[in-house]
């Protein structure tokens, strides 16, 4: 993303976002790590790791939307076939490999069987998930949602620019913010509340709360949002970046709030505010990321940009790769819920994400920029 001529400001704004990313997948394998042996602090400490996922969707809807809106902005036509050649050759050759190994590699299996094969390549996984059949690299139900996304913005926005919908593009964001508080409520007293069974109402939640697009998009809106202030509001632009530090007070309150609302997914406070709570959070938080005078801004490290670069490869491995690596060392006698297992599931997990990073990413990145060069 970072490219090698960028200038200082946006160096420090990537800077910024770095930290995020890094925050992000960082929550996920904490949450991730309690599906496997570990000690018991890891309850605790991964407890609202779900709200990763979340994170990144913020970070997504800023992202690929702020290039839109500034192509928008200096009057640029929007090149759908640019657009889907960068998207395509960022996401789907890991993706692929991943998927590929997860059906040609049984071992690699964490829980329960996989998807079929249909959904995985459709991106429609995310769509009647049930966890106790298909539990195996479930968590690529995040990627369908984003796929789903990227598909649909820029065919969205290039009906904005031709019907001149403009700054009243901001309704269809707010109408489909509220309309998440109604589908998910629906969905709460129809498929949750009538079951008794504490089981059946988790499998159902997680079926018809948790992963279905339409239920997920405020992580997405608010990052949409925070670009299309940002871009086309200057005084607003103007008031984010002087009040960084602020911005991050507020995200650590909302976020503190949104904890405990969702102490129990399974509520219906929890199944239909705790989304967007978590997402305004998140939003504060990205708008502290990107502010000139916030500490985030300012401070640069190789640490979290390293790990913010190798973020999607771990994403798509990790699960399996815990898994191996705890039956490999159990057998060897480490202990499955011990500290050395958790470093060695760790150490494993970033050697796998350097080896699909540097083996398949960057190789299809290379010709990603050629096929772009010659278009």
């Amino acid at each position: 993303m970072a490219g090698a001529n960028i200038s200082s400001s946006n160096s420090h704004k990537l800077a910024g976002l770095d930290h995020l990313r890094a925050l992000a997948i960082i929550l996920v394998l904490l949450f991730h790590y309690r599906l496997f042996g570990h000690p018991q602090w890891i309850e605790s400490a991964g407890r609202f790791g779900w709200t990763g996922v979340d994170l990144f969707f913020v970070l997504s809807g800023y992202l690929i939307s702020g290039q839109l809106f500034k192509q928008i902005a200096a009057g640029q036509s929007i090149s759908l076939r640019d657009f889907f050649v960068k998207r395509f050759f960022r996401i789907i050759p890991a993706y692929l490999f991943i998927v590929g190994v997860y059906f040609c590699v049984p071992a690699f299996h964490e829980r329960e069987g996989l998807s079929p094969l249909w959904k995985y390549l459709t991106f429609t996984q995310n769509f009647g998930l049930d966890l106790r059949y298909y539990g195996t690299f479930s968590h690529a139900w995040s990627l369908c949602v984003e796929e789903q996304f990227y598909l649909l913005l820029p065919v969205i926005v290039l009906a904005c620019v031709l019907f001149k919908i403009g700054r009243n593009a901001a309704i269809i964001i707010a109408a489909l913010f509220i309309a998440g508080f109604f589908i998910r409520s629906f969905n709460w007293h129809t498929f949750v509340k009538p079951f008794v069974d504490e089981d059946i109402r988790r499998i159902n939640w997680y079926k018809w709360i948790y992963y279905p697009t339409f239920n997920r998009l405020d992580g997405l809106l608010t990052g949409i949002t925070v670009a299309g202030l940002c871009q086309f509001y200057p005084k607003v632009k103007s008031f984010i970046y002087n009040n960084g530090n602020l911005f991050f007070v507020i995200a650590l309150i909302v976020l503190t709030g949104a904890y405990f609302v969702c102490l129990d997914p399974l509520t219906y406070s929890a199944s239909v505010f705790g989304f967007p709570l978590v997402a305004i959070g998140y939003g504060c938080l990205l708008a502290a990321a990107i502010s000139p005078r916030c500490f985030l801004y300012k401070i640069r490290s190789r640490v979290t940009a390293s790990i913010a670069t190798l973020s999607y490869s771990i994403y798509l491995s990790h699960k399996g790769l815990f898994h191996v690596t705890q039956e490999l060392f159990a057998k060897l006698g480490v202990q499955k819920d011990s500290i050395p297992m958790i470093f060695l599931c760790l150490a494993v997990a970033i050697l796998g994400a350097i080896l699909l990073r540097y083996l398949v990413e960057k190789p299809f990145l290379k010709i990603k920029d050629r096929l772009l060069q010659k278009m």
